[in-house]
């Protein structure tokens, strides 16, 4: 039996026996044989900022507050200079209504919409590279042994991937410990849930590092530069695109992370290769699911 983290070393864990996300339904296998099986909640957020209705999105319903308020922050419809008065969630008509001390307007920015590549279908507001011009990431260095030991520890780390799959996963981390996990459909769901908390508690980003289980794409690759974090790390692949906006804006990107092996295509200057890849030790063969059992 493999060995699970601790979550207890986590600010914000996975909580994959939370009530209401997930349900379980019957069905049946290829042999025919009957089957009870743990599937995803998956539910519309109506997201207000003022009296403006923003977006609808689809998402397992946790963390509400966190959701609206990084997605506003991350689609550039909040800034540092405006003052977040209240965050409303209404659970009975699924809405999180963002109030803030001036009211914005964003009309431009609702009339462009461009739907991306992610799970769950994505939404950018206006021009995909606006507001990345001004963006100036530190040249934090990373060692190599911190992402072999948080890439070990998130993968054993208990979650909602694990009891129920159809899910992705995004961590925020410092040095070797990752800090806050959150879950849902979309990978970018997750980042802007990890935005939100980061905006309600005044968390820098210069020292961060980002963590994902989904694919480096460009919209990826721009809501973590457009969070101010150095560093963005997946087991997964890669999109041109993304690679190409890393390199403009400098930020490291680093994806195919599994046991020994990464593949680095953006800021490879930040990197410090202080573990020897022949030390690690290589992911186990079988699935991630079975070692949770």
């Amino acid at each position: 039996m493999a060995r699970l983290e601790n979550t207890s070393d986590y600010v914000i864990a996975p909580a994959p026996k939370r009530d209401g996300l997930t349900r379980r339904v019957q069905g049946f296998d290829h042999t025919g044989a009957a089957i009870d099986l743990s599937v995803v909640e998956e539910r519309p957020l109506t997201i207000y900022l003022n009296r403006r209705e923003i977006v609808t999105a689809m998402t397992i319903g946790d963390y509400p507050e966190y959701l609206a308020l990084g997605f506003l922050r991350n689609q550039g419809m909040l800034t540092d200079a405006d003052v977040v008065t209240a965050v409303d969630f209404d659970a009975e008509v699924e809405t999180v209504v963002v109030r803030t001390a001036v009211e914005t307007d964003h009309e431009d920015k609702l009339a462009r919409k461009t739907r991306t590549s992610g799970c769950a279908v994505g939404t950018v507001f206006g021009d995909m590279m606006a507001g990345l011009e001004g963006v100036t990431l530190p040249n934090t260095p990373v060692r190599t042994s911190d992402l072999y030991a948080l890439a070990a520890q998130i993968n054993r780390t208990p979650s909602l991937y694990l009891e129920a799959g159809a899910i992705h996963g995004t961590v925020l981390c410092q040095g070797n410990r990752p800090l806050v996990y959150m879950e849902d459909v979309g990978r970018h769901n997750a980042v802007d849930k990890i935005a939100g908390w980061m905006m309600s508690e005044r968390v820098k980003a210069e020292d961060k590092i980002l963590y994902t289980t989904g694919r480096l794409t460009s919209e990826m690759v721009i809501k973590t530069a457009m969070m101010g974090i150095p560093v963005l790390a997946s087991r997964s692949g890669f999109t041109a695109w993304g690679v190409d906006i890393a390199q403009q804006v400098g930020l490291t990107l680093i994806g195919r992370m599994k046991g020994q092996r990464f593949v680095c295509l953006a800021g490879e200057d930040r990197l410090i290769r202080d573990a020897d890849p022949a030390t690690v030790a290589p992911e186990p063969r079988k699935s991630a699911r079975k070692a949770a059992e």
